[in-house]
């Protein structure tokens, strides 16, 4: 059983080829641009920490009011 292919084949294959390279390409062009995925990072903790309406998330104003209040009490106490 010889293994031969047609033109069409050949062809198909050369594109899903050429396909896969232009897609390893931009995934590698992606990855070298520093400002699109620090614009990206900035988004993600962004929404983490905003509501929809843009304000903080209250858990956070909270947790930041805790850690001030320890640090507040810990130079108290320090200086007693």
């Amino acid at each position: 059983m010889s293994d031969t292919r047609t033109t069409a084949e050949i062809e198909a294959d050369i594109q899903r080829q050429r396909d896969h390279l232009a897609d390893t390409v931009d995934q590698l062009s992606h990855k070298l641009d520093v400002k699109a995925q620090a614009r990206e990072r900035a988004a993600r903790v962004q929404d983490r920490v905003t509501t929809s309406s843009g304000k903080p998330r209250p858990e956070i104003v909270a947790g930041a009011v805790a850690v001030v209040a320890l640090v507040a009490g810990i130079v108290w106490w320090r200086r007693r």
